[in-house]
């Protein structure tokens, strides 16, 4: 026995919706056929004009980079292991290149340290000082900042431009700054990160302060809590966890910034790697690479592990 099919049909009003949001619809599609039109000619111009500006075109030093890809290959692969660990190589004729035993950090007679691993510890040491100063000062402004603790606005609007001015500037352009008061070292380095992670933290923490739950703030304020014990017992049991996951997010980044920093003077690995490049020490700056590469995937994986013990599982897993 054949069986019809049943067209649902749709009342008058039922068909405006539809209308409605077919046309919706469409607008949407333009909306973002024209954003990903608009995004592409403004990163094309942008790279247009990077390219017009700089000394060397990009497609006529395009096959350079094989060059110095090239010229990175090592006599033998074990060489990049003799400059990581600082042992004595075969091809050693007395010149920079091959002096891996000379960086040794001793303790005692046998005992040593690799120097590159000693200058990643300072590049870490960097890296974990600045964004502890940051997390600090970074945590009391930004409760000055948040707009539901501090409704003075004039307060509020000095913490935030304070905190403008610490982020308006990169680390490497402070760090230079600082290197040519206090020379050249880890102590500029370790000035210029923290100050850029104060503003950075600072505006981060104040958002997610803006975005807590005000009930416990107000149950405070009802038995005569003053201020400070309205944010110290309502405020950060709330805020702790996402405080402490960007606090080792940010630890991540200023490894990083710790090494860029170093290669200008700031000390620590970043200036061994420049050097390195720079003399043409192919082992060298491989080992350099390698170490590099290793300490930030540890950094990374234990940063994941730690944001998972303090803030729970159950933030990461899909609802």
């Amino acid at each position: 026995m054949p069986t019809s099919v049943i067209t649902p049909t749709l009342s008058e009003s039922g068909k405006l919706i539809e209308r409605h949001w077919q046309q919706l619809a469409g607008q949407r599609r333009l909306y973002t056929a024209l954003s990903a039109l608009l995004l592409l000619l403004v990163v094309s111009g942008s790279l247009w004009f990077a390219n017009e500006t700089n000394s060397g075109k990009f497609f006529d030093r395009l096959p350079y980079f094989f060059d110095f890809v090239g010229q990175l290959i090592p006599r033998d692969g074990m060489e990049v292991w003799r400059a990581l660990f600082d042992l004595p190589s075969p091809y050693d004729d007395g010149s920079l290149k091959y002096n891996y035993p000379e960086g040794r950090l001793y303790f005692t007679e046998s005992l040593y340290l690799p120097e590159y691993f000693h200058q990643m510890l300072v590049t870490l040491n960097i890296a974990i000082a600045a964004t502890g100063i940051g997390l600090i000062f970074g945590f009391m402004l930004s409760f000055l900042a948040a707009k539901n603790m501090t409704p003075n606005p004039w307060i509020r609007g000095t913490a935030r431009r304070v905190m403008e001015l610490l982020r308006a500037f990169p680390e490497v352009v402070i760090a230079g700054f600082f290197l040519a008061i206090l020379s050249l070292g880890p102590l500029p380095a370790v000035i210029a990160v923290a100050i850029h992670t104060i503003g950075a933290l600072g505006k981060m923490f104040f958002e997610v302060i803006e975005n807590a739950d005000m009930k416990p703030d107000e149950g405070l304020k009802a038995v005569g809590a003053n201020w400070v014990e309205r944010s110290w017992f309502g405020m950060v049991p709330q805020v702790m966890p996402n405080f402490m996951s960007y606090f080792l997010l940010r630890l991540e980044i200023n490894v990083r910034a710790s090494t860029i920093i170093g290669a200008v003077g700031g000390g620590g690995i970043g200036e061994l790697l420049r050097l390195s490049i720079g003399q043409g020490h192919e082992a060298k700056t491989l080992a350099i690479i390698l170490l590099l590469l290793l300490t930030i995937i540890a950094v990374d994986q234990f940063s994941a592990w730690l944001r998972r013990k303090l803030v729970g599982d159950q933030a990461f897993q899909a609802i």
